[in-house]
């Protein structure tokens, strides 16, 4: 496999290309801003069927978006048709914070959330479909409202930088280079030559499964809004429910089973569905990630499921069912719940935990380490073992029967003690507010894994409205590099970035 870290297009060394193409960067961003004021005429246009007059809020948020959109084209009018790296990497980072500023105009302005720093909150942990909400009153959010947040996860889930390589051709721009800034990875099997091609693809995928399951979900017995937006929360493995009790509030096994199988599936390299699609099955089955995906689901669900039906003495149906639904809800960072995790036996809580951080596979919408990345630690682990009694021997680390590069094994082995640094310094400043050990240990671990939610007192029962505002601004931020992967977003504060040279 390739390392899917370090990018794969040849950048020009000249000085000039070094350099950032602040125009076409502006042209980009323009471009996104009016794509996702569709995004509100669309939200606008579901408060209108329902009767609904904060259609308003939407029209204005687009119409502010469609100014703001066109001066950015203006100041990128005659750029230079390049992207560089350095330029992928402004674009990915400058088009979450602008979809976030943007997208939270709507709650802002209606006053649904009238604070800035909730408003904010709730919009980025949309977009990067962490699903944490301050909300305590949910449904006396408009259709509108509602449906925007679970649109937001959509949009968000697959990458709004992956959604428009698939559109940006059209104007004559999009490339390797903000996919390759945008959906970091290990690795990723390079489905077509052309990534503009690989991306609709993959959309497709992204669209046939959020179908699929809305049309069981109307089966079930939800009506068509609860269920498009419920389909959208699950395939972008969010969270957003349209109910201040989540999926609980049906108390249906079959609604459960439903998100639960979806959630799981969406948790799995998109690449790897459509290689079935294509007649390629075996790809599927011989993925060593794809299988240590199952156990590690199975495994935990069977440990869970044991304590649920000894220790809280829940019925053995019951027990699979509560014990499958939350551990595939954790372990894909979903967010959903249909039970309250901290009444159950402490010692699910760290497995909880460990699902929290492992996440599911590289190339899906999923959050946290990434299996892959587990993966290459175990067996470089065990490689420094034989190590120790054969220190001649050449031991490989090998993912799918291929040895991974020593860059490859050094950037997983970096980046996995860097997640945890900065899990450490998040817990730290949170508990420096004021907030308890064990939950601001949760709020550390949800967030920078784009989970929902926490332990304690921001576990699955309860908001995270208590918050104090600094708080709410430290875990966006947690949000967006866990979304984009630490490296995205924190290489630009590094001086070397912006240097000239």
């Amino acid at each position: 496999m390739e390392d899917f870290i370090s990018t794969t297009v040849n950048v020009t060394a000249n000085r000039g290309n070094s350099l950032i193409n602040r125009k076409m960067i502006f042209r980009i961003l323009g471009v996104l801003l009016f794509m996702e004021a569709i995004m509100f005429l669309v939200c606008a246009g579901v408060s209108l069927c329902y009767g609904e007059s904060d259609y308003l809020y939407f029209i204005y948020t687009t119409l502010i978006n469609v100014a703001v959109g066109s001066i950015l084209l203006l100041l990128g009018k005659g750029a230079e048709n390049r992207v560089t790296r350095r330029d992928g990497y402004c674009i990915v980072a400058f088009t979450w914070l602008l979809f976030t500023g943007f997208g939270m105009l709507p709650f802002y302005i209606s006053g649904s959330i009238p604070s800035v720093a909730d408003a904010f909150f709730e919009t980025m942990s949309g977009f990067t479909t962490t699903g944490a909400t301050i909300l305590d009153d949910i449904e006396s959010l408009s259709h509108g409202m509602l449906f925007w947040r679970s649109f937001s996860q959509w949009i968000g889930g697959l990458g709004i930088v992956f959604f428009t390589i698939a559109v940006l051709p059209i104007f004559g721009v999009g490339n390797q280079v903000l996919f390759s800034a945008e959906a970091t990875g290990v690795t990723h099997d390079k489905i077509h030559p052309k990534i503009s091609i690989m991306a609709k693809w993959l959309w497709t995928v992204y669209l046939i499964l959020t179908v699929v399951e809305t049309v069981l979900l109307l089966v079930g017995g939800m009506d068509l809004f609860d269920a498009v937006c419920h389909a959208f929360s699950t395939t972008a493995t969010g969270g957003y429910s349209t109910k201040q009790a989540s999926v609980a509030y049906w108390n249906s096994p079959f609604i459960e089973y439903v998100i639960a199988i979806f959630m799981v599936l969406s948790g799995v390299n998109f690449s790897l569905y459509f290689m079935c699609m294509t007649g390629r099955v075996k790809h599927l089955f011989k993925d060593e990630e794809f299988r240590l995906y199952l156990i590690s689901i199975g495994v935990v669900t069977l440990l869970i499921m044991g304590s649920l039906y000894w220790y809280n003495h829940y019925g053995l149906e019951e027990s699979f069912r509560k014990s499958l639904f939350q551990v595939a809800s954790i372990h894909t960072s979903c967010g959903f719940a249909t039970d309250d995790y901290n009444l159950w036996a402490p010692f699910t809580w760290m497995l909880l935990i460990y699902a929290m951080v492992a996440g599911g596979c590289a190339g899906s919408t999923a959050g946290g380490i990434k299996i892959v990345r587990l993966l290459v630690v175990l067996r470089n682990v065990k490689n420094e073992f034989h190590r120790l009694t054969h220190p001649r021997a050449v031991l490989p680390v090998k993912l799918n029967r291929m040895a991974a590069s020593q860059r490859t094994i050094a950037t997983v082995m970096t980046f996995v003690l860097f997640y945890f640094i900065c899990i450490f310094v998040c817990w730290l400043l949170l508990m420096c507010m004021g907030i308890g050990l064990e939950e601001a240990f949760g709020l550390s671990v949800s967030s920078i894994g784009n989970v929902g939610p926490g332990l304690g007192a921001f576990g699955p029962a309860f908001s995270w409205s208590a918050l104090p505002d600094l708080a709410k601004w430290l875990l966006s931020f947690m949000m967006l590099i866990g979304r984009l992967e630490l490296f995205g977003v924190l290489l630009l504060l590094t001086p070397s970035f912006w240097d000239r040279r």
